[in-house]
């Protein structure tokens, strides 16, 4: 019989919080041995947390490869659609059916949990726990990486100062430092001032944590030594004579990865049914690759029927990236793709309604309404459009939000039997895992199925096809746009790249995560329309060239919103305010 949750359920109005800390915790090394986990490879970091030795690795090697699962959504509302909510309870759901599963998740950054999204451990009845701590610090990676971020900072601007070889040009310098929050104030700087032992003055800035090369090459790397060879690649910036120079060469890359060494260990944690869960590396999804890590990836389906990962935001962007970056990286090969869609976001496409982050969702949304749905549904349509371009045909989970109504969700199934996509209804907030068993049957269909045609996943782009080529390719075969319009001196900085031996790289390409196209404003499956590519950098660490489209920030302002995260203690030393 799979494992339940320990606690009586709570209320069915109960917040995140109260649902989080009225369960009952299994201690951490009960979660390791259901992965058959070896106890020298769990180091206990805390109540309810273990980090995992990379030894875990090697001694689940001989053990059968488990279903790869990547769940995405359409484009998201902008309090999101519930991919990790729906990621944690299909895991409950499968271990109600009797399979052993696994949810491998990113870690949430600081600056969403204390801002206007929150945090990001899933909510209701599925949830990861200890909330708290993994909405906070966890076991301080994000930090590790921080550190590593900026010790590279300091060194190159000591390289600068002192003029070593090779001589940095100061205006090519392309390392930002980074800072785990939210701070609007700091994204342009004027550095060096004070006199001539402070530094060489110039532009600068930061960027938060989740979206440094140093985060994307975490979550990339497979081994120790592969974090080093990737963290000596980083570009800095260039030399005098238009060179790149690199972290090996400024000399940072070793002292970089002895801060990363207990960084690159996943995180164990469990679900409030007690399924395992690992949380490790956090990349934002619209400007990094935006998926967890391939060593968190590898120990989790080793260690059971299934392992259960999130993309960032819609299948355009994390579910692109997981295909064409994260896939070539680790040579795992995805069995099946759950796409997640609301009533509210179809309602939302259809151009009807306005909503406004960090405000309530306006009353007229949330009337009866399926043949709104039905006009939003081309986004719907499209993005397992997306999903099929690669060679799957995801199972649409229709994440059930109280409000909604039969009508709305027998709408959304004529969309999907429209082009023979398999849809369920999951309550898995209300109800965990019982809640998502529907889904996680249908889920088992369409790998079966899978099985028996074979599976047809493929890239999206071969990597000997040009870089300007391959941003093209997926501008317009998954955004819908009618072409690239590269800024002046891009197109040209990729021709170079390609004939420096780049060219074989994959592409991350940034923009908004409201919209199929460059605009947030621009709802639906918008035609008619060009991507602009304003900035386009090698990032040499990660293995991917990176592309800027339109006005996307790396570092977000904390908003004054009420809807912001208010944290507080209360007498007994407990938090408050979390959500």
């Amino acid at each position: 019989m799979a494992p339940q949750a320990s606690e009586p359920a709570a209320a069915p109005s109960a917040d995140n919080l109260s649902i989080a800390r009225a369960a009952r915790l299994w201690p951490i090394e009960e979660i390791a041995h259901r992965l058959g986990l070896p106890g020298e490879a769990v180091e206990p970091y805390g109540r309810g947390i273990a980090k995992l030795d990379l030894t875990a690795m090697a001694s689940l090697a001989e053990r059968p490869r488990g279903r790869y699962v990547v769940v995405t959504s359409m484009t998201p509302t902008p309090p999101g659609e519930g991919k990790t909510t729906t990621a944690i309870g299909l895991v409950q759901g499968l271990q109600r059916l009797g399979h052993t599963a696994t949810v491998a998740l990113r870690q949430p950054s600081m600056g969403p949990t204390l801002g206007l999204k929150g945090g990001a451990t899933g909510g209701g009845y599925s949830q990861v726990l200890p909330m708290e701590r993994i909405n906070l610090h966890l076991t301080g990676d994000i930090h590790a990486v921080g550190a590593a971020h900026n010790l590279l900072a300091a060194m190159v601007d000591n390289h600068l100062h002192h003029r070593l070889a090779p001589e940095l040009d100061p205006r090519e310098v392309r390392w930002q430092r980074v800072i785990d929050l939210n701070d609007r104030a700091l994204r342009h700087l004027v550095m060096g001032l004070g006199g001539r032992s402070d530094g060489v003055p110039r532009q600068g800035g930061f960027e938060i944590t989740a979206a440094s090369e140093v985060m994307a090459v975490l979550a990339l790397a497979d081994s120790l030594a592969d974090l080093r060879r990737r963290l000596g690649r980083l570009i800095v910036g260039l030399d005098r004579d238009g060179e790149p120079v690199t972290a090996e060469q400024i000399g940072a890359a070793g002292a970089m990865t002895v801060l990363l060494k207990e960084a690159l260990k996943p995180n164990l944690l469990q679900t409030l049914e007690h399924a395992p869960a690992l949380i490790h590396a956090g990349p934002f999804g619209n400007i990094a690759h935006g998926n967890s890590s391939i060593v968190a990836d590898r120990i989790g389906l080793h260690a059971g029927d299934f392992l259960i990962t999130e993309a960032g935001f819609g299948a355009d962007m994390g579910a692109e990236r997981f295909f064409n970056i994260k896939c070539r990286a680790s040579g795992l090969v995805p069995d099946a793709a759950v796409l997640v869609v609301t009533v509210r976001a179809l309602k939302y496409h259809s151009g009807r309604h306005r909503v406004m982050p960090g405000q309530p969702l306006p009353a007229s949304l949330l009337g009866e309404s399926p043949d709104e749905v039905r006009e939003g549904g081309a986004n719907l349509l499209k993005q397992i459009d997306n999903v099929r371009a690669h060679g799957l045909t995801p199972v649409v989970a229709i994440n059930a939000f109280p409000g909604d109504h039969p009508s709305e969700h027998a709408a959304i199934r004529e969309l999907c039997a429209s082009v023979g996509v398999r849809a369920e209804v999951s309550t898995h907030v209300r109800d965990g895992g019982e809640g998502a068993m529907a889904l996680a049957e249908a889920l088992i269909s369409a790998i079966d199925e899978a099985d028996t045609t074979g599976n047809g996943f493929h890239f999206l782009y071969p990597a000997e096809m040009a870089l300007a080529e391959k941003i093209e390719r997926i501008a317009t075969r998954l955004y819908g746009a009618e072409g690239v319009d590269f800024a002046p001196g891009t197109r040209e900085r990729l021709e170079t790249w390609q004939h420096q031996g780049y060219g074989a790289y994959p592409v991350c390409i940034a923009k908004t995560h409201m919209s199929l196209s460059a605009d947030p404003k621009r709802l639906g499956a918008p035609t008619g329309w060009r991507l602009p590519v304003r900035e386009v950098r090698l990032s040499a660490g990660a293995g991917f060239v990176y592309a800027l489209a339109g006005n996307i920030l790396t570092m977000p302002g904390f908003s004054p919103s009420p809807a912001a995260t208010r944290l507080d203690i209360d007498d007994q030393g407990e938090i408050t305010g979390l959500t």
